[in-house]
């Protein structure tokens, strides 16, 4: 238990300081950057808006979930289905923060090649889908509202920095740092030795294990490392870091449901195959071996240590743990909360939203529909709080459009 415990500490002091700043660019780009500026550049049908969509959003710290309704948001601004793909693609396999954070934890070699295997994969597939998904020429497209935020822009940077981000990748952060920590002391060294030559079989296994499963982008990392110094070779943690927080099982339902199916299929197999090809990639030039136990004197970033760590990251850890401690307080607050229900007011069940971004997207699909006067998601209770005179069926087709499934009145 006290070697747990350390682990745990360990990893925590890595990586606090780095994911505080990356938290802190997300929020800025956030705040900062204005909402149509990205469907600005993926509007046209060419290969161009495929490149910038991939460039637009490597940086974002958006997850799987997330990124599905702001990628059909996208498709509602015009953007083509390639950039589209590109996005999808892109975005939810890596983000600032975890750029920062992977860098902390696993070297400069991964942190360069994580978001370089994100850009090349998501243009590689939005090029593929322009060249093997038809455009639906009768498609109906509609136009996105854009909520306007207000308030002091400090205060909103550090708000969406330090709470909603906390909020959304919270738990899975902390999920991650936790199984890092026992998977150091509970797992035998050199576990994963025992398959050293057969590297591919390893990648196939975590592929069968990571793709359906809903793997955050950042909390993915101290588990890859752990992974590493146990024995499973660089190319199939980099396999689980591409390929489990790029897809899951309920977001390749969704982009079936909202893209069809030629489209799934392609998006889905380009995060295999390039994953796959650049675990052989990683494997082949010798990226991450100061990890592994088979050189073994280096590989530090999450064994117990005895060394104190440096006051500047005691407190960076203590301000992310008592973070994390306030949003999922206040995600379990939102979860088990009374709603009110005046009258004019309807509460529907929506599932699929997990996070601010499907908060968001849910709140602005519904508030573009003639008749609603306002528009509450919770992700954490399944809900969604409509005011107004709009019908069943026309929220029906409101959350069906931003990806979600409508269960019906509460």
């Amino acid at each position: 238990m006290k070697d747990f415990f350390l682990s745990f500490l360990t990893v925590i002091n890595e990586m606090s300081p780095f994911l505080l700043l990356g938290f802190l660019i997300a929020g800025i780009l956030h705040v900062f950057v204005p909402k149509r500026f990205y469907a600005r550049y993926l509007s046209h049908d060419n290969k161009l808006s495929v490149v910038w969509a991939a460039l637009l959003g490597v940086p974002l710290p958006l997850c799987s979930c997330g990124v599905i309704p702001t990628a059909i948001g996208l498709k509602k601004e015009r953007a083509s289905k390639g950039a589209v793909a590109s996005f999808l693609i892109a975005t939810p396999q890596t983000g600032i923060d975890s750029i920062l954070a992977t860098f902390s934890l696993m070297g400069l070699g991964f942190a360069i090649v994580r978001p370089a295997a994100a850009l090349i994969t998501g243009i590689c597939g939005g090029l593929l889908v322009n060249s093997l998904v038809p455009t639906d020429k009768e498609e109906e497209i509609g136009s996105t509202m854009e909520i306007k935020e207000e308030g002091n822009r400090l205060w909103r940077v550090l708000k969406y920095a330090y709470f909603d981000m906390m909020e959304d990748i919270g738990p899975r952060l902390l999920v991650g740092l936790l199984l890092a920590a026992l998977i150091n002391v509970a797992v035998p060294d050199e576990f994963f030795l025992h398959f050293g030559n057969y590297p591919l079989l390893q990648m196939l296994v975590i592929l069968l294990i990571a793709v359906p499963m809903y793997i955050c982008s950042t909390g993915s990392i101290p588990v890859a490392a752990a992974l590493i110094m146990k024995g499973l070779s660089p190319g199939a943690a980099f396999v689980m870091l591409m390929a489990g927080p790029a897809v899951n099982l309920a977001s390749i339902m969704v982009v079936r449901k909202s893209l069809g199916a030629r489209f799934t299929w392609v998006y889905l197999l380009t995060i295999v195959v390039f994953s796959i090809l650049f675990g052989l990639l990683i494997n082949a030039i010798g990226i991450g071996a100061e990890l592994s136990p088979e050189i073994g004197s280096d590989a530090s970033c999450c064994e117990p240590t005895t060394t104190s760590p440096s006051v500047f990251r005691i407190i960076c850890s203590v301000l992310l743990v008592v973070f994390i401690i306030i949003a999922l307080t206040m995600k379990l607050f939102s979860k088990f909360k009374k709603q009110e229900v005046a009258e004019g007011t309807t509460v529907y069940c929506v599932e699929g939203m997990h996070c601010n971004h499907c908060k968001v997207n849910m709140e602005k699909a519904a508030m573009s529909i003639k008749g609603v006067t306002s528009a509450e998601a919770t992700p954490a209770a399944n809900t969604l709080v409509i005011t107004g005179t709009a019908t069943d069926d026309d929220i029906r087709r409101a959350v069906d459009q931003a990806g979600f499934e409508f269960k019906g009145r509460k």
